[in-house]
C-alpha cells in the first residue's frame, strides 16, 4: 500500500498527490516552509493526512530552528502551517497536540525537546494507521453483500497516513469477505476520484468504475447502489458535515433513492466547538482549477469562476458516522459527543 508521509533524516517524504496516477514522484520538504507549500498545494491533502504531515512540519521546523527564542519559534511555526488550508479541522488538532507536547518539555534542553516533538509526530502517523484500521473493521458491517459502494473524492490511504477512511471501510469489507465493487465519482475540479480513489483501488485489485459526477443519480436510482461511503474535513457537534465539493448533491440523491449515506472520518474531524455545520469556514480555490484540466483551458478567457472546495452536508442526509470509536447516529448531537468523550473499548452509539 503507499505510503503517504514519510518522516526521514532528509526531511519530511510526500508523494506528491498532483501527479498521480501517471507519474509517481515523491517530494522532500526539508523545511517546515516546504511542508507548508506541499499543504497549500495539495502534494498532500485528505484531512488525516494533512494533520500528520502538520505535525511532522512542527517537529522538522524546531528540529532546525535557531535556539535563540523556541517558544517564539515553534508559534511562528504552527501560525505557518495553520494558514495553510482552512477547513480540514484536523491541521489544527494536530498542530494543538504539537503544541501540548512542547509546552510539556519547553524547560528541558532543546536536543531532548526536538527528540520528543520528532517522536511524537511519528506517533500521530502510528496513531492513523491503527485508527483507520479499526474504522474499517466498524464500517465494514454496514457494507452490504454483493452490492455497488459510492464514493465521491478520495478518503484512501493517500488521504491519511495509511489504510484510508472511507476507502479502508471498503478495504475491510473486501478483506471480510464481501463480494463489492465500488463506483468512484471523478470529484471535478480537482479529479481526486479519477486520479487517486480509481487509483489505488486498482493496487488493491479492488473492481471499480469510474464515473462522471453527474451520473451518480442515474445509478443511485437504477438500483445497483447498496450504500455510499464518504470521508469528511470537519464535522460539526450537531452531524453536519463538511467534505469535497459535491458531496451535498449525493447525499441529497441518495436520501431521495433509499440509499445508506456514510460519513468514516476519525474522533479527530469532529469539531464539537461549532454547533452547526454553517459555522465551518469553507475554503475558495484557484479559478484556474476549474477553467482548465490537465493544463489545457476548458473555458472562456476571463470568466468570472466560483471554486469552493467544500460543502456542507445537513445531518439529515447522514445515516451514520463510522469512527474508531463506533458507529454514531442520529440524534448526533448526543452521540457524537459520546464517542468522542469515550474512554475504554469502542461501542456502536445510537440504533
Amino acid at each position: 500500500m503507499v505510503e503517504t508521509v514519510q518522516w526521514t533524516d532528509a526531511g519530511v517524504v510526500l508523494i506528491d498527490q498532483t501527479r498521480l496516477p501517471r507519474v509517481t514522484e515523491y517530494v522532500t520538504c526539508k523545511t517546515y516552509q516546504e511542508v507548508a507549500v506541499a499543504i497549500k498545494d495539495m502534494i498532500v491533502r485528505g484531512a488525516p493526512a494533512i494533520g500528520v504531515t502538520a505535525a511532522m512540519g512542527v517537529a522538522l521546523g524546531m528540529l532546525h530552528s535557531e535556539d535563540r527564542d523556541p517558544g517564539a519559534e515553534i508559534a511562528q511555526i504552527i501560525d505557518t502551517l495553520a494558514n495553510t488550508r482552512p477547513t480540514a479541522v484536523n491541521l489544527f488538532w494536530a498542530l494543538d497536540r504539537m503544541k501540548r507536547v512542547y509546552e510539556e518539555v519547553a524547560d528541558q534542553p532543546i536536543g531532548a525537546v526536538r527528540q520528543r516533538l520528532v517522536d511524537e509526530a511519528i506517533q500521530v502517523k502510528i496513531e492513523d494507521i491503527a485508527i483507520n484500521e479499526t474504522m474499517g473493521r466498524f464500517g465494514a458491517e454496514l457494507v452490504p453483500d454483493g452490492k455497488t459502494v459510492l464514493t465521491h473524492c478520495n478518503a484512501g490511504a493517500l488521504a491519511t497516513a495509511g489504510y484510508g477512511t472511507a476507502l479502508g471501510v471498503i478495504r475491510a469489507a473486501v478483506a471480510a469477505g464481501k463480494n463489492i465493487d465500488v463506483f468512484a465519482d471523478e470529484t471535478r475540479p480537482f479529479l481526486q476520484g479519477a486520479r487517486l480513489t480509481a487509483w489505488e483501488l486498482q493496487q488493491d485489485g479492488i473492481p471499480v468504475t469510474l464515473i462522471t459526477d453527474n451520473m451518480a443519480g442515474h445509478f443511485l436510482k437504477a438500483g445497483r447502489i447498496g450504500c455510499v461511503v464518504v470521508g469528511a474535513d470537519r464535522i460539526a457537534a450537531n452531524g453536519d458535515v463538511a467534505n469535497k465539493v459535491g458531496t451535498y448533491s449525493v447525499a441529497v440523491l441518495a436520501k431521495e433513492n433509499g440509499v445508506p449515506f456514510y460519513v468514516a472520518a476519525p474522533i479527530s474531524t469532529i469539531d464539537l466547538k461549532l454547533n452547526s455545520g454553517e459555522l465551518i469556514p469553507i475554503e475558495e480555490r484557484a479559478a484556474t482549477e476549474v477553467t482548465q484540466v490537465g493544463g489545457v483551458p476548458v473555458a472562456p478567457d476571463g470568466i468570472n469562476v466560483a471554486n469552493p472546495a467544500f460543502d456542507v452536508t445537513p445531518n439529515r442526509y447522514v445515516t451514520g458516522i463510522i469512527t474508531e470509536r463506533g458507529v454514531a447516529r442520529a440524534p448526533y448531537t448526543d452521540s457524537l459527543k459520546a464517542l468522542v468523550n469515550a474512554e475504554g473499548p469502542a461501542v456502536s452509539h445510537g440504533s
